[in-house]
C-alpha cells in the first residue's frame, strides 16, 4: 500500500508501473495543482484530477462516479487491468489517498502510494519530466469493492448521528484541521457551517504526516495517534472531512494498521454543513 521510491524507481522509469499525480489543493488555496503537475512530474506520470474524476453534475465536489464512469476515465488515463499504479501528491496532506481509495473501491488491488511524493522520488535519484503525458488507451475494468469498502450516504449519516453514542454502530472520525472541527476557523467553501457532527472524533490528516520529510509517520506513531485521538481500533469507523478527500487519507492510515472496516462519507462537510441543510436532521456542534 505504501511504497518507497527506491522500491519502484526502475518500474516507473521503464513504464511498467504507471505513476499518477493526484495532487489536490483546497478551494481557498492560491495554488494550481494541475499547473504544478505540468511543471514537474514523475516519468510518464498522468494527472489524476480529483475534481474531474467524479460523478458529472452531482452538485457536490468530486462525488464518487459509478463503475462505468470510472472505467472510462481510467482507460483514458492509460490504466491496464492488474497494472501496478503508483499514486503520489504534492499536497502535503495525502490527497493521493483519494485515488488509492477509489481504485480499491472499484476492485483494483495493485495500487500503492509513493511515500514522500516527488521530493522522495528525487532524493532517490529519480528524474522528472515536464508537460502533459498523453497515454494510450488502457483496458481497465471496474469491479466490486475490496475489503468491504463502503460509501455512506447523507441519509445513512443522519441515522448514525441520531443514534445514541453508546449504541452507535460506527465511530465518526473527522479528518479536518482542529480549528475547522472546533468551529473556530472558517471553512474554505463559502457559506458552510462551522463545527462538526455530534459525537465525531477529530483526527486531522496533517497529524499522519511528518511535517519535515513529508513521509507518512511510522506504524507505531500511527497507532499512538489514533489511540490518543480517542479512536477504538476494534470498532467500525466512517471517516469524513471537507469533501471526501482527506477522509481517504485517514482510511489509508488505518489500512496500514490492518483495519479494513472503514467507510467513507463521500459528501462530508460540504454536504452536511451546507447552508440549506435542515439542522434538526444535520445538527452541528462547536468547541468554541
Amino acid at each position: 500500500m505504501l511504497i518507497e521510491a527506491n522500491e519502484v524507481i526502475d518500474q516507473i522509469t521503464a513504464g511498467t508501473a504507471l505513476a499518477m499525480d493526484a495532487t489536490f489543493v483546497l478551494p481557498n488555496s492560491d495554488r494550481d495543482a494541475k499547473a504544478e503537475y505540468l511543471a514537474e512530474h514523475l516519468p510518464k506520470a498522468v494527472y489524476f484530477d480529483i475534481n474531474a474524476i467524479a460523478k458529472p453534475n452531482a452538485g457536490l465536489p468530486h462525488t464518487m462516479p459509478d463503475a462505468d464512469e470510472f472505467t472510462a476515465m481510467m482507460r483514458a488515463l492509460g490504466v491496464h487491468q492488474d497494472q501496478h499504479v503508483v499514486v503520489y501528491d504534492q499536497s502535503g496532506f495525502l490527497s493521493s489517498a483519494r485515488a488509492w481509495w477509489m481504485f480499491r473501491f472499484f476492485g483494483h488491488s495493485n495500487v500503492s502510494i509513493l511515500n514522500g511524493g516527488i521530493k522522495a522520488w528525487k532524493a532517490a535519484g529519480g528524474h522528472t519530466e515536464q508537460g502533459k503525458t498523453t497515454p494510450t488507451s488502457g483496458n481497465f475494468t471496474a469491479s466490486s469493492p475490496l475489503d468491504g469498502i463502503r460509501v455512506l450516504s447523507l441519509n445513512e449519516m443522519i441515522s448514525l448521528v441520531a443514534s445514541n453514542d453508546a449504541d452507535r454502530p460506527m465511530q465518526i472520525v473527522d479528518a479536518r484541521a482542529k480549528g475547522r472541527f472546533d468551529g473556530t476557523a472558517p471553512e474554505p467553501r463559502q457559506g458552510m457551517a462551522s463545527g462538526h457532527m455530534p459525537g465525531a472524533i477529530n483526527c486531522p490528516i496533517g497529524n499522519l504526516i511528518d511535517a519535515d520529510s513529508g513521509y507518512v509517520k511510522p506504524i507505531e506513531a500511527l497507532k499512538h495517534l489514533f489511540s490518543d485521538s480517542g479512536i477504538a481500533m476494534d470498532q467500525p469507523v466512517v471517516t469524513t472531512c471537507g469533501s471526501g478527500v482527506t477522509a481517504c487519507g485517514v482510511a489509508f492510515g488505518m489500512a496500514l494498521l490492518g483495519k479494513t472496516d472503514v467507510a467513507i462519507y463521500d459528501g462530508s462537510w460540504t454536504e452536511w454543513g451546507s447552508p440549506d441543510r435542515d439542522r434538526t436532521l444535520c445538527p452541528v456542534e462547536t468547541n468554541e
